[in-house]
């Protein structure tokens, strides 16, 4: 059997990885393992940390691949992620996700590179879950669901839900607190999941 481990930025998103990933990927004879990041009460830690508990699974496991599911919304120079300081120069977005991930898979060692395959999620997860009005009102009960109209205009002003921006009352996350009372987002999340 084949093993993934997704180290996870917080309990949201390794429910995620528990309670979807897993049963859907275990029929494909493939094991998910969704560690927490280390050192962390949920969120991000300084890139060198990160990097001590990506090279502990790819040294302990020579045919595990290992990923990460972590939000770039959040992540600042004091975390000291490899290619910062360039990548803020990349004005595009998903080039700049794309160009920090490249950079943090060559920052680790040759020998372990290829089964390392890091992941930046352009914003933050929550962004994910506006792709399908339906599965709002299928999966919320209709009283909790108290910011419809913040709804439909979150769905019809962005085509791509990753481009949901990271201000902070703007973010997909905090958009969801006002959208349905009494929002838990590890629970709702894997409800819109």
């Amino acid at each position: 059997m084949k093993r993934v481990i997704i180290i996870c930025e917080g309990e949201t998103e390794k429910e995620f990885c528990t309670k979807l990933l897993s049963p859907y990927f275990i029929q494909k004879n493939i094991l998910i393992q969704s560690p927490l990041i280390k050192k962390s009460m949920g969120g991000v830690v300084k890139w060198n940390e990160l990097k001590k508990q990506i090279l502990l699974h790819l040294q302990t496991d020579h045919s595990a691949l290992v990923t990460t599911l972590i939000d770039n919304y959040g992540l600042y120079q004091k975390h000291q992620f490899p290619g910062w300081e360039k990548g803020l120069k990349i004005q595009d977005k998903k080039l700049r996700v794309g160009f920090l991930e490249r950079a943090m898979a060559d920052d680790i060692i040759a020998e372990f590179r290829y089964r390392y395959l890091p992941y930046l999620q352009l914003h933050e997860f929550e962004g994910l879950l506006f792709n399908n009005l339906q599965i709002f009102y299928d999966q919320i009960p209709k009283d909790e669901l108290v910011g419809i109209e913040e709804l439909t205009n979150t769905l019809d002003e962005f085509a791509d839900p990753e481009m949901i921006n990271d201000q902070r009352e703007t973010s997909p996350s905090h958009r969801l607190k006002r959208i349905i009372k009494g929002y838990n987002k590890v629970i709702y999340g894997n409800y819109l999941a």
